[in-house]
């Protein structure tokens, strides 16, 4: 069987390689040479980038296998996520391997503006000895204002801290308590633009925060202002920015982003005392590219196989899948796999029903883990947690969600309840068990089990008489499966029941007809283990 192809289109730490490790064939090719990129693209199942490799609608046309794209590093500019998402292919990021990074080089650029490091170091490797011309301003006791309390902005909010200044913030998604607990005050923009000395932005590049300083907020700022953007370029309008430096209305800048990049020599910036500019240097560290290297080569890894991947960002799910929430994907796949065998074939409609303690996470990924598990033994196509919504779609299955605290037997659980298209209702529970929070399969139809999930399942479907487990055991012994173990469960009335057994091995095809006609079975359906 050939390997999947990765094709690595931009240097990567050689980590990320190691990372990879074996069973991939790993192609590379210059990403920024649209010649050379879009034929290699025909074969990749996957294709890892940083800041210069354009995937655009285009690029995604010519990758007919492409599963997933893993951008080593945050920024996702130069990604048409959209396009993937319609495409079935998975966006991956890093968006914690650089953090540290972003924040250390707005700190730097900070520093060396308030010091007029680079114009004082020029000096002095023109032999020149001028003191009194460099002067700076300390950053003890300032009010620094910090655009943006994500990841990065809390980083760097709570290094300048240390300096001894007073922070505030402007956040609208972050609550007062919150960034109280980190010692900052949350005000609204216009406050913080004429209360600050420094402002340091740390906010994505979206149409809502494109321009969001230009020329009538810096009219507002105080004069001696220093102005620090590592973040995205595009979020201060460049040219009021260096309208405002020229004319002495702020103190200084520091800028390592950009409208556009490379940086044109027209642009705007350049040439302005106290403006220092760096070349997007912010995730420019060793361990910065060392760690978003092996994020996203660990990515690529889970999304070929269909695994759940903590860091796509084109997963519909609500929210950021929480690490109560995350050991129960694979169970409730499994389940789905379980609830297409029980019901014979594909649902009209699904309920995920959450109980307990779990009831109270965002646990809507879970509705894109039962899709999954339920085509993923129906059709050829693979089943991913992006293109999960649109075969359930195609194939006329509609997916919901409740939630409830209350709970008798366990401290959560989840249960598949299926209107069949025959109008029958079909259900399957699974709960984590223990410490180790062993998957186990604790209902199916009404009938009570306690079975670990895991491994090859076979479930037999008839009426209960004696010498039935006896029957089963003999016709698999003399096939050489082995019954690793064993449950059957009757309805409270009659003597409808289910048998459940982990077996070693998949049965055959000729197995399952010799157990159906030898048990007068129902059904019986086998289950393969899980990816």
């Amino acid at each position: 069987m050939s390997q999947p192809v990765v094709l690595i289109a931009e240097e990567l730490a050689p980590s990320a390689i190691e990372a990879l490790g074996e069973g991939f064939d790993i192609r590379h090719v210059d990403g920024a040479d649209r010649s050379a990129l879009l034929p290699a693209l025909a074969e990749a199942h996957a294709i890892l980038i940083r800041s210069a490799t354009q995937i655009d609608a285009e690029a995604l046309a010519a990758a007919p296998k492409l599963k997933v794209v893993a951008r080593a590093g945050i920024g996702l500019d130069n990604v048409d996520v959209p396009a993937a998402t319609a495409r079935g292919v998975l966006v991956v990021n890093a968006p914690q391997s650089n953090i540290i990074s972003a924040a250390e080089h707005a700190i730097a650029l900070l520093l060396a503006v308030a010091r007029r490091v680079p114009e004082a170091n020029s000096s002095m490797q023109e032999s020149l000895w001028k003191r009194a011309k460099y002067s700076g301003v300390e950053i003890a006791e300032k009010t620094v204002g910090v655009v943006g309390l994500g990841r990065i902005g809390q980083l760097f909010a709570a290094r300048i801290a240390a300096f001894g200044t007073n922070v505030i913030a402007y956040d609208p998604y972050l609550q007062p308590a919150r960034a109280a607990a980190m010692g900052v005050t949350l005000v609204d923009l216009p406050t913080l633009l004429a209360t600050a000395d420094i402002i340091s932005i740390h906010l994505p590049r979206t149409p809502e925060t494109l321009g969001l300083i230009g020329e009538a907020e810096l009219r507002t700022v105080k004069p001696n202002v220093i102005i620090i953007n590592a973040a995205r370029g595009g979020l201060i309008d460049e040219q009021a920015l260096a309208d405002a430096a020229r004319e002495g209305r702020i103190g200084g800048a520091g800028i390592d982003v950009y409208v556009t990049e490379p940086a044109t020599p027209e642009n705007p910036l350049r040439g302005i005392p106290n403006v220092v500019l760096t070349p997007h240097l912010g995730a420019s560290t060793e361990e910065a590219q060392d760690k978003a290297g092996t994020a996203v080569a660990r990515s690529v890894k889970l999304a070929l196989r269909g695994d759940f991947v903590p860091d796509a960002v084109n997963v519909q799910a609500s929210g950021p899948v929480s690490d109560e929430v995350r050991p129960w994907i694979p169970l409730v796949s499994r389940l789905g796999t379980v609830l297409t065998a029980v019901g014979g074939g594909i649902p009209s409609s699904v309920v995920v029903e959450v109980r307990g303690d779990l009831a109270a996470e965002d646990s809507s990924i879970l509705q894109l883990a039962a899709v999954r598990g339920i085509f993923g033994d129906v059709i050829e196509e693979s089943v991913t947690f992006v293109n999960a919504p649109t075969l359930a779609a195609a194939n006329g299955l509609t997916i919901s969600a409740t939630s409830t605290s209350e709970i008798d037997d366990y401290r959560s659980s989840v249960t598949l309840r299926a209107a069949m298209p025959d109008g029958a209702t079909r259900t399957v529970t699974g709960t984590l068990s223990g410490q180790n929070q062993v998957a186990k399969l604790v209902e199916i139809n009404g009938r009570h089990f306690d079975l670990r999930a895991a491994g090859h399942l076979l479930l037999v479907a008839y009426q209960d008489r004696p010498g039935v487990m006896g029957t089963v055991g003999a016709v698999l012994g003399k096939a050489g499966v082995n019954i690793q173990a064993a449950q059957i469960s009757q309805t409270v009335s009659g003597r409808a029941a289910i048998m459940v057994l982990r077996t070693d091995a998949a049965p055959s095809s000729e197995i399952l007809a010799e157990l159906e006609t030898a048990v007068e079975a129902e059904a019986v359906r086998a289950i393969r283990p899980a990816d």
